[in-house]
């Protein structure tokens, strides 16, 4: 073998391995960076705003995922800026280790304490995502995240498994659209939908989609001209 063909070889191997490196590093979530595509969407009637509401973000995210926790304060900040709903579904993918049970505690967050603290820690398992590698990383987190914040962690998170039936109802709910990548956001209204494959597109997107909707009726306006005494007949 030559010298060159050894240098060929040495070089070959190293990216195999960086490369399998970044897969273990970034799961799914690195592919889904550099290959995100539209979702071919099974049911479109599945992403719809909440009743009532003529906006809405759907976002469909994985605790483990790099790309997930880089739209998370993205996300909230636009639904906060145009004060339109978020909704947020858990889509824990099943090669990644830990991401089920840390959205299994969010919703007992969520449940036990208030919703706010439930995106609290959500935020938080995002920001400290590099240090968790395993469930016991992620036990141990979560223990000094409930001292941290004066609570005691529960010994048991789910004793009934109602929080655990929630999140896989959140995954079959993806797997009926049909998603492919995480995080998975949607501009939603009550006719139809936006998929946002690029997150620094959100605020655009949500310009565009609310310049498409209909003008809304006042209802105060027209309910105060009902209401209005009817003009005396002379």
């Amino acid at each position: 073998m030559t010298a060159m063909q050894v240098l060929r070889l040495t070089s070959m191997r190293f990216f195999a391995a960086t490369s399998l490196l970044a897969a273990a590093l970034f799961g799914s979530s690195f592919t889904a960076l550099a290959q995100a595509q539209a979702t071919a969407v099974k049911d479109p009637a599945l992403l719809r705003a909440p009743a009532g509401k003529p906006l809405a973000i759907i976002d469909f995210e994985d605790l483990e995922c790099p790309a997930c926790s880089h739209a998370f304060p993205l996300v909230h900040q636009a639904a906060d800026h145009y004060k339109i709903p978020l909704v947020r579904h858990d889509w824990p993918l099943q090669m990644h280790v830990w991401s089920r049970d840390a959205a299994v505690t969010a919703r007992y967050i969520q449940d036990k304490i208030s919703a706010q603290a439930g995106e609290e820690f959500r935020g938080a398992v995002f920001q400290n995502q590099v240090s968790i590698s395993s469930k016991d990383d992620l036990q141990a987190f979560t223990q000094k995240y409930f001292e941290q914040h004066g609570r005691t962690m529960p010994f048991v998170v789910d004793p009934t498994g109602q929080f655990s039936k929630e999140v896989q109802a959140d995954a079959d709910l993806a797997m009926r659209i049909g998603l492919n990548h995480t995080p998975s956001i949607f501009v939603v209204t009550q006719k139809g939908y936006t998929e946002v494959l690029d997150v620094s597109q959100l605020y655009q997107t949500i310009d565009t989609t609310q310049a498409s909707l209909p003008a809304q009726t006042d209802a105060h306006a027209v309910n105060s001209k009902l209401r209005r005494p009817a003009t005396p007949q002379r």
